[in-house]
């Protein structure tokens, strides 16, 4: 099915999770592109702030308070844009949070809850918007984003959960994918895959462990997945990776299971452990909003801020650009080389 997705300027976007890390980013970054917002979260404090910073950078966006556990909520945000911009071109599923420990030791009322938010939050959201577009006349084009993670793909030791739902994810978002397309409805239904992001991503996770948690490097920037979710948002595409390391993992869990295990057993298991002692518990985003309006954390290590894999990815022409320079260059240093030795 031919989809025609507007550039981003053009665009209405819904995003949730709108008030720290990828989401804050995400919504930041589009508003200086000139979209309409429609900015989504708990904490409606943080969510006021925001838009009203975004105003007075020029931009437009507008607030809806509410859990992505409930579906009704996302309804309102859906009808928000509705009476605010005419509806949206863009809906963007990110909200989400982890849990780290054992899968015995982590109760399963805290599984349950992060099915609510990270699961049940991408269900919630993709039918709302998936209704808003079969509802639209003179429908042309529009995009669902679901929030995935290179955990998709992979296992990963001490965050089970997290995992569970990142595998659900992909499986609902590629099921609906095929709705879509057998209803030749012109939607986009994209699902991102990022590496380890430093955001609020540790500081938000509720743990199960004596230690505090950490995310195995390489980790990349969250300006990185902002691109990748407005470049989705314009260009129809399957899936993205953020992070050359994203797809290393799932091609090498894919094609070498038991040797990822062996490996992953290991090296996943210690790297997500430091040496600090855990914070108290309680202090989590699992079931109340924490750390708003924060895009990073400034996790340990270096942070790649820059990604050679995504660039070609996401921007062919500047990727064959430096290729046929380094080319040209290459060129002339053996014609050179040749010109010396004749």
């Amino acid at each position: 099915m031919n989809c025609m997705l507007k550039p981003v300027g053009e665009q209405t976007i819904v995003i949730t999770g709108a008030t720290s890390g990828i989401g804050l980013v995400t919504a930041r970054k589009a508003a200086r592109r000139g979209a309409k917002l429609v900015l989504f979260a708990r904490n409606e404090e943080a969510l006021n702030t925001l838009c009203e910073e975004i105003r007075q950078h020029g931009g437009l966006a507008v607030p809806v308070a509410g859990d992505v556990g409930n579906i009704e909520d996302l309804q309102r945000a859906a009808a928000k844009a509705a009476d605010t911009y005419g509806g949206f071109d863009t809906w963007v599923n990110n909200a989400g949070v982890s849990i780290f420990g054992t899968a015995a030791a982590v109760p399963l009322e805290d599984q349950r809850r992060l099915f609510d938010t990270n699961y049940w939050g991408v269900v919630h959201g993709s039918l709302v918007a998936a209704d808003h577009f079969r509802r639209k006349s003179d429908f042309h084009g529009g995009a669902i984003i679901n929030m995935g993670s290179e955990a998709s793909d992979a296992p990963v030791p001490l965050q089970s959960a997290y995992v569970a739902s990142k595998h659900a994810v992909k499986g609902f978002t590629d099921s609906l994918r095929l709705e879509m397309e057998a209803d030749h409805l012109p939607v986009s239904v994209t699902l991102i895959k990022p590496a380890a992001i430093d955001t609020m991503f540790v500081m938000h996770a509720k743990n199960y462990m004596n230690v505090e948690a950490k995310l195995p490097p390489p980790i990349y920037d969250p300006d990185l997945v902002a691109d990748a979710i407005l470049f989705a948002a314009a260009h129809a595409r399957r899936t993205l990776f953020v992070g050359g390391a994203a797809k290393f993992t799932s091609a090498s869990a894919y094609h070498a299971p038991r040797l990822f295990d062996r490996v992953a057993a290991t090296l996943f298991s210690r790297g997500q452990r430091t040496v600090r002692p855990a914070r108290p518990r309680d202090d989590n985003a699992l079931y109340d909003s924490r750390h708003a309006l924060h895009e990073r954390e400034g996790m340990e290590g270096p942070v790649l801020r820059s990604c050679a894999y995504n660039t070609v990815v996401q921007r062919p022409k500047v990727a064959g650009a430096v290729a046929l320079g380094a080319a040209a260059v290459v060129f002339a240093a053996f014609a050179r080389s040749r010109r010396s030795s004749a």
